[in-house]
């Protein structure tokens, strides 16, 4: 996947639609956020984005890419986020994905540090 796809993935987890989202996420994620339970696995993860709403924007700025081996991805940034109506989300964020045989890109990890 070419840098530009990469961070079109990645905003597009942020503001796609559910199903998008889930459909993306492989069934051994595992992701780090700033609220309540903290550590999600894919059950947390499904029951969590099905949950709360979508952001509605979201800027990607310091964004680092490095690709350590064929079909293997990580992706570190600065993300600011709003729903509607409401202050601004910021963090330094971290995802990976991989690619199996055949079945397109899937993030299995992210990770979210809040900025004060």
């Amino acid at each position: 996947m070419e840098d530009s796809h990469v961070w079109q993935f990645e905003e597009s987890m942020w503001t796609g639609n559910v199903d998008h989202f889930l459909e993306s996420v492989d069934e051994h994620c595992l992701m780090v956020v700033p609220a309540l339970p903290y550590i999600l696995t894919n059950s947390d993860i499904s029951l969590t984005v099905k949950q709360g709403p979508r952001w509605d924007e979201v800027a990607v700025t310091e964004r680092r890419i490095t690709r350590p081996q064929d079909g293997l991805i990580v992706i570190a940034y600065k993300a600011t986020a709003r729903h509607q109506g409401s202050h601004p989300y910021s963090a330094y964020c971290t995802s990976t994905y991989h690619r199996p045989t055949g079945d397109g890109w899937r993030m299995v990890q992210h990770q979210q540090t809040p900025v004060d």
